[in-house]
């Protein structure tokens, strides 16, 4: 059976070293030396209270006006299932988002006979994925030195923001999102993604909280995801049909503003949001510019220029 932990203590003494770090002018570093060997250890590092919550509230108040303007009409809805998959939408609509603002709905979103539970933005599942590019309130929240900062510390030579999600998880009707690895959908030689994970709500074991196998990331990636030989669809390809082992899952409950660090071969995993409180994400995928990404990739910026964490 998974072990319910909450993952706070361990970190609070963050806010404690920023006089220290920076006098360190010479190689400034954000993360201490026991924070860097957890992560590697586990594959992920949960770092409480780095956004304070006037900029969390900022940027979802920014979400729920992106999502107004950029909903499209029920019937040109894309439903994005728990395992990924973008159902009942154009190809080019999904393909495409690399270079812009989409908006795709939760699978419970429509009732029996097919309409809408509730309003249209109030029933999405994720927002992407050039938020951070083509949105100055995303794009200020995407970059700061202490981001920049924190890649350079975990060994990413040349970060580049790649992808943007900002996750609605909807009261009731918020979908579960199954076992994965990022490396599966934005695969680079040699692996290199890492994501930066935002809790923009509280987080909870109640409304849907991501959980991770600790170590996991070291375990071989099972599956890939890559365009077709038309480049019309993703298509997964199975490397291994052996599931991810469920033992030893352990919840990454997480208050507003606290930052999760996801290696990119870390299995990690959401419930459904069952409550009555919604959980909204913020999630950047940076890939290191000295690996190669692969032009099969489903995500593709053929005239979007990729930039970093720097500001």
């Amino acid at each position: 059976a998974s072990r319910s932990i909450r993952i706070t203590a361990p970190w609070r003494s963050i806010r404690d070293r920023q006089p220290a770090r920076e006098s360190h002018a010479v190689n400034p570093r954000f993360l201490s030396p026991s924070q860097l060997a957890a992560y590697r250890r586990d594959g992920f590092l949960v770092l409480p209270g780095l956004v304070d919550d006037t900029r969390c509230l900022a940027l979802r108040e920014r979400a729920m006006e992106l999502a107004r303007r950029h909903v499209p009409e029920p019937a040109q809805a894309t439903i994005f299932t728990a395992d990924g998959r973008a159902l009942h939408a154009s190809d080019e609509y999904f393909l495409g988002s690399g270079e812009a603002i989409r908006c795709f709905f939760e699978q419970d979103a429509f009732d029996a006979s097919g309409r809408l539970r509730t309003d249209a933005h109030l029933c999405l599942n994720k927002l992407g994925h050039a938020m951070h590019d083509l949105d100055p309130v995303f794009d200020s929240f995407s970059r700061t030195a202490e981001l920049a900062a924190i890649a350079a510390d975990i060994g990413m030579q040349a970060p580049l923001l790649l992808q943007s999600m900002y996750i609605f998880k909807q009261p009731r009707i918020g979908g579960e999102v199954i076992c994965h690895t990022d490396h599966t959908y934005l695969w680079t030689e040699p692996p290199s993604v890492v994501g930066f994970w935002f809790a923009i709500d509280d987080a909870t074991t109640e409304n849907g909280c991501m959980w991770a196998l600790p170590g996991g990331h070291r375990l071989p990636v099972k599956a890939r995801s890559r365009l077709n030989a038309a480049r019309t669809a993703s298509e997964l390809e199975v490397l291994d049909p052996a599931p991810y082992p469920a033992e030893g899952l352990v919840p990454l409950e997480a208050e507003r503003g606290t930052l999760v660090l996801l290696h990119g071969a870390l299995p990690h995993l959401s419930g459904p949001n069952r409550s009555d409180r919604p959980r909204h994400a913020y999630t950047l995928h940076a890939i290191d510019g000295v690996a190669d990404y692969l032009g099969d990739n489903w995500l593709q910026r053929p005239t979007l220029k990729l930039r970093g964490f720097n500001p």
